[in-house]
């Protein structure tokens, strides 16, 4: 067997060459043929007519003009029909005989123009019945009108089946509902490269491997080494999945399938595992080449899930990708990139070596790879010089690469609602405020109301100032944004991989910090506390029952049931604790938040001066940054000391 034998990528894909009729030329296209087969029929009908209209008409023979005249002196004709310069006419029973028992009955003659009164007066002396009638329009043009009305019925119909066809065997018709709903995409298709995706090296240099295995199998098989059967990208939504898929099809020479996993199910049973077979059938016989399945998890979920069993459809369609990737011929090269964002939920039979072998997971980008995607996004845009995007970078932990892409598209609607020529660092900030604080609302607020708000805002400001643990404060205001009246908002100043128990302390604090305000200037409590107290007991929670953070507790952890009954797990599961160990748990939570409460009412109460000051700078300027705070602050200790 030579190389080029062994080599996917130098085999050119074979097709059965399609039996054609024989007036059919063996390269046209169907729907010319089609057409042409159309121009058969019509011809054919034109011909009938002309071979009816022709059999209609009786045996004529054609007489000189000098002929004419005689049969008429010696009434041999019976009678004539004029038509123009045309005479036919009727032989009568002498003329007959006198034609020496020819079968002939009539004749044709044509009569020259200066021949009309005296012809007319000569017949009328003979005897001869005359007629008179319209020149008769040309044979042809004779069966074109008999035939016309036939050839466009026959030319609508035609036309009708034909509409009726493709639809049915395009996409979406009857006939092609067990056919594959994948897009092929060329790498001329395709304007994403791997450079346009930014921050997921390690992700990156995964995929480039297997692309490189397309591209030169020969190479790896020749050290033994097999091309891996699928690549699964696992990851939040908005970390680039999708934009890496895209990438390989513009950086891969290869076809490239691509289809969503819900377009693989229909509600009729076996559709989805057609489609399945008929998706791997396209991809081995242009091998190499490329599949990728968008949001796996909707038909890979684990079988037999839910109450009362599975979604058989569901399961015959994952049953059909199970046996497909295990049915790769050893020489086919043929890849499967699927995405999803809930791994967990995947059959176990999905993700065994030999079909998805490599597992790639895509997390949110650090702060170098939102910085490198901040280029990206923003390189066709007139940056301001005092637009930095390194700052940018470090303000926005946590983004993910979608974020950070709606984070420039919002920086550059706003520089265009200022009417402004460049993008400056207060179009990004505006942006940033947009996306994670919400957007800014036109609430009318009576004065108490806002100044309630302001101390509220004030006491989470002041423990978060306050606090050596917490995360530093960014920027504090009391105008409303999204659904709540005021915000505080804190940056992490690193990235957090890990939390320690006394970060998770001080954060809890200053989560008490409005509430505990709002109790110590005016003697009670209101509503806006609500989300605060929510996050704090989830946090305390899992302290106590998840990571061991209790002297009384100790190193054990009581986690609650976080499955899901649509996802197939139990709907009851057995308690692995006593109701005196959960007891001592929902203490030991209440004990905790009462003492970071009790810690946090001594700061402000101790710093009570700091919070009034900072509660008026904030009904007064309704927006203050981290270091006007500071500037307060510091202005407050001098003025004190």
């Amino acid at each position: 067997m030579s190389r080029s034998d062994r080599d996917p990528s130098s085999r050119k894909t074979q097709q059965k060459p399609r039996r054609s009729p024989l007036w059919y030329p063996e390269d046209t296209e169907p729907s010319h043929r089609q057409w042409l087969q159309f121009v058969w029929i019509a011809l054919a009908i034109v011909l009938l007519f002309h071979y009816l209209d022709a059999a209609d008409r009786q045996v004529q023979v054609e007489l000189s003009y000098s002929e004419f005249l005689e049969a008429v002196d010696e009434g041999h004709v019976e009678s004539v029909t004029l038509r123009g310069q045309s005479v036919e006419g009727a032989f009568s029973d002498a003329g007959r005989d006198a034609r020496d028992g020819d079968e002939v009955e009539t004749f044709e003659t044509t009569r020259p123009d200066v021949e009309g009164e005296r012809l007319l007066e000569r017949l009328e002396a003979n005897g001869v019945r005359m007629a008179a009638e319209p020149v008769d329009p040309p044979w042809w043009q004779r069966v074109l009108l008999g035939a016309l009305p036939w050839i466009l019925i026959l030319g609508l119909l035609f036309w009708f089946w034909n509409r009726m066809q493709q639809r049915m065997m395009s996409q979406g018709g009857p006939f092609s509902m067990g056919k594959s709903q994948a897009r092929q995409i060329t790498s001329e298709q395709s304007h994403v490269r791997l450079a346009d995706v930014a921050g997921s090296e390690n992700a990156k240099q995964e995929i480039l491997e297997v692309v490189e295995c397309l591209k030169d199998p020969a190479r790896f098989q020749s050290l033994g080494a097999k091309i891996p059967r699928g690549i699964l990208m696992m990851g939040p939504p908005g970390t680039g999945k999708t934009l890496m898929a895209k990438a390989v099809a513009g950086e891969a020479e290869v076809p490239f399938f691509s289809i969503s996993g819900s377009e693989f199910i229909e509600m009729f049973v076996g559709v989805g595992a057609s489609r399945v077979r008929d998706l791997f059938k396209q991809a081995k016989e242009q091998a190499p080449a490329v599949i990728f399945i968008d949001e796996l998890d909707s038909i890979g979920r684990t079988r037999g899930a839910g109450m009362g069993g599975g979604h058989d459809e569901r399961e015959q369609t994952l049953n059909q990708i199970l046996a497909e990737m295990d049915g790769f011929e050893a020489e086919e090269s043929v890849v499967v990139l699927a995405a999803t964002n809930r791994p967990d939920v995947l059959d176990s039979a999905l993700l065994r070596p030999g079909r998805f072998d490599r597992k790639v997971t895509l997390e949110n980008p650090h702060r170098e790879a939102r910085r490198d995607i901040l280029r990206v996004h923003t390189r066709e845009m007139p940056l301001a010089d005092d637009a930095d995007l390194e700052r940018l970078a470090e303000i926005t932990i946590g983004f993910s690469g979608a974020d950070l892409a709606n984070l420039a598209n919002e920086a550059a609607l706003q520089a265009g609602r200022n009417e402004q020529e460049t993008v400056d660092w207060a179009c990004f900030s505006a942006a940033r405020d947009r996306i994670l604080l919400g957007e800014a609302k036109d609430v009318g607020l009576s004065e108490r109301e806002r100044h309630i708000v302001a101390y509220h805002e004030s006491g989470h400001a002041l423990l978060a100032y306050l606090l050596p643990n917490a995360d530093p404060l960014e920027k504090v205001t009391v105008l409303p944004r999204g659904r709540a009246l005021g915000v505080t908002a804190q940056v992490p100043d690193e990235e957090r991989y890990n939390q320690s128990e006394s970060y998770l302390r001080d954060r809890i604090t200053v989560m008490f910090g409005g509430r505990l305000a709002e109790s110590i200037v005016f003697g009670e409590v209101s509503s806006g506390a609500e989300n605060d107290l929510e996050q704090a007991t989830k946090l305390a929670r899992r302290m106590v029952a998840r990571w061991g953070m209790s002297e009384r507790i100790g190193p054990v952890m009581f986690a609650q049931s976080q499955e899901h009954v649509f996802l197939g797990k139990e709907m009851a599961q057995a308690r692995e604790h006593s109701e005196a160990m959960a007891g001592l748990v929902d203490e030991e939570i209440h004990r905790l938040l009462t003492e970071l409460e009790a810690h946090g009412r001594e700061l402000l109460e101790t710093h009570r001066a700091d919070l009034d000051a900072l509660a008026a700078a904030l009904e007064k300027q309704e927006t203050l940054e981290a270091r006007a705070i500071r500037e307060l602050f510091d202005g407050q200790a001098s003025a004190s000391s």
